[in-house]
């Protein structure tokens, strides 16, 4: 059951609008929400021969901080720690080139703002 939670409901949106973006660039969507004890990835595709692994960050607006901003080396240690268990247990991926993506989306989610940052940081 999905959470009633306002900001989930807005992450959970964000996170549609982002796949559908991806998946007119030629990314194609393999894996949604992947959770396992070491965190959460929102989205895992691939790109050509490359798997990616996409972090999806929604803000209406940007007043405080700019939807980049939030993404801390805490968060970016935890999506790499979660994408190595991510190849332990789907091991045909195991020998791909990996990239980390950034999708961030600001403004109404009717009439969204989509930017794309590929390879934001390294592993």
């Amino acid at each position: 059951m999905k959470n009633s939670n306002p900001a989930n409901q807005s992450g959970n949106k964000a996170e549609d609008i982002a796949g559908k973006y991806l998946s007119k660039q030629n990314i194609r969507i393999l894996d949604r929400n992947f959770h396992c004890r070491y965190g959460e990835i929102d989205l895992i595709g691939l790109d050509d021969q490359c798997l990616v692994f996409i972090e999806v960050r929604y803000r209406k607006d940007e007043y405080y901080m700019s939807v980049f901003e939030t993404i801390d080396k805490h968060k970016c240690r935890k999506l790499v720690t979660t994408s190595e268990y991510y190849l332990t247990t789907h091991r045909k991926y195991r020998n791909m080139t990996c990239r980390y993506d950034v999708i961030g989306i600001t403004g109404e989610l009717t009439a969204p703002v989509i930017e794309w940052i590929k390879n934001a940081f390294q592993a």
